[in-house]
């Protein structure tokens, strides 16, 4: 892979449990990986498993508990949330929402809305900031007579590509997608897919893309990383980890796309992610290759032996003892 863009270093975020003293659930623990410039890297894993919590650290809406996020070599997990949302490197790092509709301000018109981040990151106003607003609308196909409406006055989709114009005002060269079509309907989704897809190959744009649509991942993403109760269980290419998945969790995952062979149904309890065990794998007790070694040690990251014939720039990494 390129010179990573963004580097994350066991990214950790643990949060007080109410009524509990002293308990903290792992919402995000030890978590690692890299963004280079111009990649696509998805991320998926079950409601719950910590992937609104990790794109939130990145974007710099929260804190992290432990760990480095490095934008080009600047640890960004240094500055507080609150300090980050007027620092130069806050136009880098832009974020797409899931819900168009809650993302954006109702008393906001969408040349309002467009304009927000060139004022508050760009230093932008009057003619410079309309033009400016004009000339991404136009990128993501916004007719320009629709500039003055507020979101109620506006389809689904056409808020979805306010929320999406907002984020590229400031010319990011990092896009956090989370979920960005869920709350669209089917019709709709794929002509937004369709946009960032063009977006990202017109302005070379990084993009960490959330979504529980494996499909939508594999065609729109370089490589996937995997996510269990808040840790990286695979990572690799996304064509690789989708045809021949490493993990017993990215299997059953991958079992459930129509037509993707016989489907692996987990048994057992979720793993609490409340100061769970430290020597225990998370998926021990739902994992149909379970052994005792896993409730003795946590298995980390490692290159999955069969990924080391591939080239060096395709590598898949598992974290599991028994990965073939």
């Amino acid at each position: 892979m390129a010179e990573p863009l963004l580097q994350v270093e066991r990214l950790s975020r643990r949060f007080d449990v109410a009524g509990r003293r002293g308990a903290k659930l792992h919402a995000v623990d030890d978590v690692s990986l890299a963004i280079a410039a111009g990649e696509s890297l998805g991320l998926v894993g079950e409601s719950g498993c910590g992937k609104s919590t990790l794109v939130r650290l990145l974007a710099r809406l929260l804190d992290a508990s432990a760990g480095r996020i490095l934008f080009e070599g600047q640890d960004l997990a240094e500055l507080p949330a609150r300090r980050f949302a007027r620092h130069p490197l806050r136009a880098e790092i832009q974020m797409v929402f899931q819900d168009p509709t809650d993302s954006l301000n109702p008393r906001h018109t969408a040349r309002d809305t467009i304009g927000e981040p060139l004022r508050l990151l760009g230093g932008l106003q009057g003619r410079a900031a309309d033009e400016r607003v004009d000339e991404v609308a136009s990128q993501v196909g916004l007719p320009l007579e629709l500039l003055g409406r507020f979101p109620h006055q506006l389809s689904g989709g056409q808020k979805a590509r306010v929320g999406i114009a907002r984020a590229l005002a400031v010319r990011p060269r990092l896009l956090i997608l989370d979920e960005p079509t869920a709350a669209l309907d089917v019709s709709v989704q794929a002509v937004v897919l369709q946009l960032l897809a063009r977006l990202r190959s017109e302005l070379g744009l990084a993009y960490l893309f959330v979504s529980h649509d494996l499909n939508v991942v594999r065609l729109l993403t370089d490589r996937v990383a995997v996510m269990y109760l808040g840790r990286l269980v695979e990572v690799g290419p996304s064509e690789q980890v989708f045809r021949a998945p490493g993990h017993p969790y990215t299997q059953a995952l991958v079992s459930a796309i129509p037509g993707q062979g016989p489907r692996v149904r987990l048994s057992g309890e979720i793993s609490s992610p409340i100061d769970p065990p430290p020597q225990v794998c998370r998926f021990h007790g739902r994992c149909p290759r379970g052994e005792d070694r896993c409730a003795r040690e946590m298995p980390a990251l490692a290159m999955r032996p069969a990924a080391a014939a591939q080239p060096p720039a395709a590598p898949q990494w598992v974290a599991c003892h028994f990965a073939r």
